[in-house]
């Protein structure tokens, strides 16, 4: 049973605001995913994966643009599944999982998911993880389902302006934090360890990851497009840019 968390929706908002002084047009793109997902749904009501989806950010907005979709969504932090499970309640169908395993999906409820969302996230698995794990999501989804994958993918073809773009976000992202107008990520983690509710979990959370997670690995676009169609999706093609960022779509 998951800890009662009596001030969890101040602790959305606030892992929100950390996570947009990072990702400034990070509502954009979850818009243009749950559009994709409009797109290609059917009659009946959507079945959707919220892969590595912490907080339960995307379960969330997927769930007031679709009130009646089926959700699942899974991670393997204890700390953000706490939050996720206290803001989605019976909405949504939580489990805990490690991505980095090839068994991962055994602890999936069910398969043939209309579409499988993901966001700044799987930078953390390195590539040949995450090379496997694309063919993986391919057979998780039914004939014509949707995968979406939001992250760092910088495009290859503008290294010089991606290079500036990302000068600029640390330089406002760096002025936003010194003047105490949101958290850093660290200064978030920080505030959960003070929590009486979320501190055990944040141990918990240091037990599974003892460096931190992986080193960031943020390839380019096209990076991702070989290998969603060496996965065998039948469509693959970018969704969303902003400056640095991406969302690549598939659909099997």
């Amino acid at each position: 049973m998951s800890p009662y968390i009596s001030n969890v929706a101040a602790w959305q908002e606030s892992w929100d605001r950390q996570q947009e002084a990072y990702l400034p047009d990070r509502e954009h793109r979850f818009a243009a995913m749950l559009d994709a997902v409009d797109a290609v749904r059917g009659d009946t009501p959507p079945r959707l994966l919220d892969l590595a989806g912490g907080t339960g950010t995307i379960s969330l907005r997927a769930l007031h643009r679709f009130p009646d979709a089926e959700v699942t969504l899974v991670d393997l932090d204890p700390a953000l599944l706490a939050l996720a499970a206290a803001s989605l309640g019976d909405r949504a169908t939580i489990v805990t999982a490690d991505l980095s395993r090839p068994d991962w999906a055994e602890a999936l409820p069910h398969r043939g998911y209309d579409a499988v969302l993901t966001a700044t996230a799987l930078h953390w698995l390195p590539a040949d993880r995450l090379s496997a794990l694309y063919p993986e999501l391919r057979d998780l989804l039914r004939p014509g389902g949707l995968f979406v994958n939001a992250d760092h993918m910088p495009d290859d073809g503008l290294p010089e302006l991606t290079k500036r773009l990302l000068a600029r976000a640390e330089e406002h992202r760096s002025a936003r934090h010194a003047a105490g107008a949101v958290l850093s990520w660290s200064q978030w983690w920080h505030q959960a360890e003070q929590d009486p509710t979320l501190a055990p979990l944040v141990r918990q959370r240091h037990a599974i990851y003892p460096t931190g997670h992986s080193p960031e690995w943020t390839p380019p676009v096209s990076w991702h497009l070989t290998a969603l169609r060496d996965a065998g999706f039948t469509e693959v093609g970018t969704l969303w840019r902003g400056a640095a960022d991406a969302a690549v779509a598939a659909l099997r």
